[in-house]
């Protein structure tokens, strides 16, 4: 019987730019105020990257720190594993060129696209190659710089999202210290509530697609708040229930920071304290991948 091997997390780090944007400045962009957007997201401020700061920048010094944590060598990492929807090219993969930048000259590289979820998606993938053997350790990293596919003359959508990479190393267990359970779910039925709508190759760029602002992210912001919360419950269930443990087992809830209502229902449903929840989408904002990896 072949052994399947468990996993644990041996090293995170963070990077986000150090550029912020306060909601005071973006009261001089667009018809906004402090107080509508504190009271509706619990979003005070964002990071935002410069014109030379791409996604694999950020990737690359989060990544650096996570190895650092870990005691990784370059040469250790089997995999690296980037979650993004803001790539630096639609090809080379942004793994690639995290992996040049950091000299991981004997990892496999690719990209995932799952948006906010890419981070958890990334880790369940790496477990998977661990559990197999097929890898003894991997470098994942949930990156976005939403800045740069933002319309920022849209109130509705420019006052949620920041730039930020979030990274771990995800090794082999050699005690206690292990991942319990991962659980992944989508649902098809949603992919038009949040979109990107030109640039891939249902609507390529056009002349017409740049001047309609088609490559900025688009929300039905409602429609995402109610189904975001019935999914994160669904998949809290499901996670716990895989893992063997309920509520009072949990010490941390660490949630993708999307708007603090949402966290706030969901330590509600959980019947947690906000002491054992854990956020910072205040200081950060919306980071998609990078979300969950933010620890600073």
């Amino acid at each position: 019987m072949n052994t399947l091997y468990e996993s644990r997390i041996s090293g995170i780090g963070a990077k986000a730019p150090e550029k912020i944007l306060t909601n005071a400045d973006l009261e001089k962009i667009v018809d906004t105020t402090d107080e509508w957007i504190s009271t509706r997201t619990g979003i005070k401020e964002r990071h935002i990257a410069d014109k030379d700061t791409a996604t694999s920048d950020i990737a690359t010094a989060a990544a650096l720190i996570a190895m650092e944590r870990a005691g990784a060598k370059p040469e250790e990492i089997d995999g690296i594993i980037v979650a993004t929807v803001t790539p630096d090219y639609v090809f080379p993969s942004t793994a690639n060129i995290v992996q040049k930048n950091i000299g991981a000259s004997n990892a496999f590289c690719f990209d995932i696209e799952a948006a906010c979820s890419g981070l958890l998606y990334g880790i369940t993938i790496a477990r998977n190659f661990i559990a197999t053997g097929s890898a003894k350790k991997i470098l994942v990293i949930g990156g976005d710089t939403l800045s740069k596919i933002t319309n920022w003359e849209d109130r509705n959508t420019c006052v949620l999202f920041g730039d930020g990479a979030g990274a771990v190393i995800i090794e082999r267990a050699v005690d206690d210290s292990r991942i319990l359970s991962t659980f992944l779910g989508g649902n098809g039925e949603f992919s038009d509530l949040l979109i990107l709508p030109a640039g891939g190759s249902r609507n390529p760029a056009t002349i017409e697609t740049v001047q309609n602002k088609q490559h900025s992210i688009q929300m039905k912001g409602k429609e995402v708040f109610k189904a975001a919360v019935n999914a994160m419950k669904d998949s809290i269930n499901k996670a716990m229930a895989i893992a063997g443990i309920t509520p009072d087992d949990i010490k941390l809830v660490i949630s993708h920071q999307a708007n603090m209502r949402i966290i706030e229902s969901l330590a509600e449903y959980l019947k947690v304290g906000m002491d054992r929840v854990y956020h910072n989408i205040e200081r950060y904002g919306n980071t998609s991948a990078a979300s969950i990896g933010l620890d600073r």
